[in-house]
């Protein structure tokens, strides 16, 4: 008995390409683009809540 797979469940170039091609191109931008976006907005938030950074206002 083959310890391989069947060459039916083996995966080709080709399959691999077009998978590549979908992550790199298609889902990882957007998820590069909701990272950022979301720590963007975590710190916009925390200086609504927090104020902006800096020494306080009377120190001057």
């Amino acid at each position: 008995m083959s310890s391989s797979q069947p060459d039916k469940l083996r995966p080709t170039r080709r399959s691999e390409l077009i998978a590549f091609l979908v992550l790199a191109f298609g889902v990882w931008p957007f998820i590069a683009v909701g990272v950022v976006g979301g720590f963007g907005f975590l710190v916009w938030m925390s200086q609504i809540v927090l104020g902006p950074p800096g020494p306080p206002a009377g120190l001057h």
